[in-house]
């Protein structure tokens, strides 16, 4: 198990670090324009975060205090509605940077509250804050790196290839992100407990 886990790491590296480059910058540029008090990005952190929250039916399950279900919500939805689609639009190339850009600007929006002061001026909603973040987008690099890997392999025709015959997938690499979403699986749970079930929940 170990050594193919290691393996697909390997195989995958390229695209994992370009996805992870990708969080780390563009993180970094959200959380700069909200401490800088930049009314575009504090607007839109605020309208998000309302949105989110009337439609997340993960936040409705923790306000009624049913955590645990706020959890197994959280995971399943990270996993099979954003994850999977993004490793599968890695075959474009283009849609795991694209999401991943977005979504680690998003991140470093929320970075402040609904008073636009800053989380991580105290130690516990930074300490709630930063695990959240970097379990969730290391979970996402691994899903988004799979999916380039698949992208460039298929592209690259690196087979054999498994499939219909009107779209076969390289086959190598596709054991290669079966083995990665054990990674992904295993960050996305951690990732979910921490967020509504952990101390700082």
């Amino acid at each position: 198990m170990f050594t193919s886990l290691n393996l697909a790491l390997r195989h995958a590296r390229p695209g994992i670090m370009i996805i992870a480059t990708t969080y780390i910058v563009t993180v970094t540029s959200g959380a700069v324009m909200v401490h800088a008090g930049n009314r575009v990005a504090l607007t839109y952190r605020d309208s998000l975060v309302v949105r989110a929250h009337r439609a997340d039916p993960a936040a409705r399950a923790a306000d009624r205090g049913a955590h645990a279900t706020a959890a197994l919500i959280d995971f399943s939805r990270d996993l099979g509605l954003a994850a999977t689609p993004e490793t599968i639009g890695g075959l474009t190339l283009v849609l795991p940077v694209a999401l991943a850009a977005y979504r680690g600007w998003v991140g470093g929006i929320v970075s402040v509250d609904h008073a636009h002061q800053s989380r991580l001026r105290r130690m516990k909603s930074a300490t709630y804050y930063l695990v959240t973040l970097v379990l969730q987008l290391a979970a996402f690099s691994f899903a988004g790196g799979g999916g380039l890997h698949l992208g460039w392999a298929f592209l690259k025709h690196r087979g054999p290839f498994v499939g219909p015959k009107w779209f076969r997938l390289p086959q190598p690499a596709l054991i290669d992100v079966v083995w990665l979403y054990v990674v992904v699986m295993a960050l996305f749970a951690v990732g979910s407990y921490w967020e509504f079930l952990g101390p700082a929940a």
